[in-house]
């Protein structure tokens, strides 16, 4: 029997999850919000909280805006249910225009090893000012 501070054989990241989130075309929203958090999911991003439904949302908007683009984690640390990273996410905009956000993240494990809870702070590394809320548009 597993004991409450064990690690799930297999959990997300946030590469994995982003990269099925935004730069998968084909895969459903759905599916792969589901892949990677939990029913209860919650997040916080510069101050604002979302449940899952708006965080859906936020990510269905994200999609008609972003071509493609790519995550660089530079620090990252799991423990027991806990994570934590700081990343880069590089994004081209269905425009042409390019974006590039460094994100300070902590985070929860659900149980099976998907993401429960986010809290995250946003910096605009490069970009145009409209672009500085995309962590939260919608």
């Amino acid at each position: 029997m597993a004991s409450a501070t064990s690690t799930p054989a297999s959990r997300t990241d946030i590469v994995t999850a982003l990269t099925d989130l935004l730069f998968t075309p084909g895969l459903e929203l759905a599916e792969a919000v589901d892949r990677h958090f939990a029913p209860d999911y919650r997040q916080r991003t510069d101050g604002r909280w979302d449940d899952r439904g708006e965080f859906m949302a936020h990510m269905a908007h994200l999609r008609t805006v972003v071509s493609r683009g790519s995550v660089q984690v530079l620090d990252e640390l799991a423990q027991g249910d806990r994570y934590a990273d700081r990343h880069v996410i590089d994004v081209v905009k269905a425009d042409g225009s390019t974006v590039r956000t460094e994100v300070y993240l902590f985070a929860e494990f659900a149980p099976d090893g998907r993401f429960r809870r986010i809290e995250e702070t946003t910096l605009m590394l490069e970009g145009a000012d409209a672009d500085r809320n995309l962590g939260s548009a919608r």
